[in-house]
């Protein structure tokens, strides 16, 4: 019976020499570029720190002090004033113009998207309201049924099909996803396809039994099985 032949310690520790012989030979060989790597590094997390303390943040502050009375010609329903400014104040457009990249830019676009949306001008406010980024579970489901909202009065049912969807489907919840769930069975009753209308209803009135639409929709679904026969 042959022995097995232990394995010879000194190669292993020849073979991780030779590999750290290498890797000093590729440092010393290249270190002149790993530097020059390693500072521009350096150089671009430390200018992107200056620039957000620097400006970006008392930009920000200074936009939203600028956007102050936008907003209150937004909450006064006075959406031209809210869009365009009064001629002293800057309006939501003037705020996305010259603070782009600030959060209260962000904000702006929402708000200019709501405002064209009142208005009527219903490309302009699709535009705006997908330049809007939110993290808030509500405002970005409603964001979404608002573009919704925007193709349906354009007429493109299954374009407003999908952002209906989205926002009924988006982190769901009992306040916006019966809203804009119940609003895509309505176009799916628009367009004549009864059977997915009926699916919608009757996952709002399983899902969603204690909303105030959830609590209607015995009255949608009785309706809908009459367009049924």
């Amino acid at each position: 019976m042959s022995k097995k032949k232990k394995p010879d310690s000194n190669a292993g520790f020849e073979s991780v020499e030779n590999a750290l012989t290498r890797t000093e030979k590729y440092i010393e060989e290249n270190q002149k570029s790993l530097s020059i790597i390693i500072l521009a590094i350096i150089v671009f997390v430390g200018g992107y720190l200056g620039y957000k303390k620097l400006y970006l943040e008392p930009a920000n502050m200074e936009a939203h002090a600028a956007m102050y009375i936008a907003e209150q010609y937004f909450e006064a329903d006075s959406f031209s004033l809210a869009l365009m400014g009064d001629g002293a104040n800057f309006g939501i457009l003037d705020i996305i113009d010259e603070y782009g990249m600030t959060s209260a830019a962000n904000l702006a676009h929402y708000y200019a998207g709501i405002c064209y949306l009142r208005m009527g001008q219903y490309e302009d406010a699709i535009e705006h309201l997908k330049d809007f980024d939110t993290d808030d579970i509500l405002v970005a489901s409603i964001a979404l049924g608002d573009i919704g909202d925007c193709y349906a009065e354009l007429g493109d049912y299954k374009k407003a099909l999908t952002y209906y969807l989205k926002a009924g489907q988006r982190k769901k919840n009992s306040f916006t996803s019966p809203i804009f769930l119940r609003k895509a069975g309505i176009i799916y009753e628009e367009i004549e396809d009864f059977d997915k209308a009926l699916e919608i209803y009757q996952t709002i009135k399983s899902e969603y039994p204690e909303s105030d639409i959830g609590m209607e929709m015995d009255k949608y679904i009785g309706a809908l099985r009459v367009k049924m026969m």
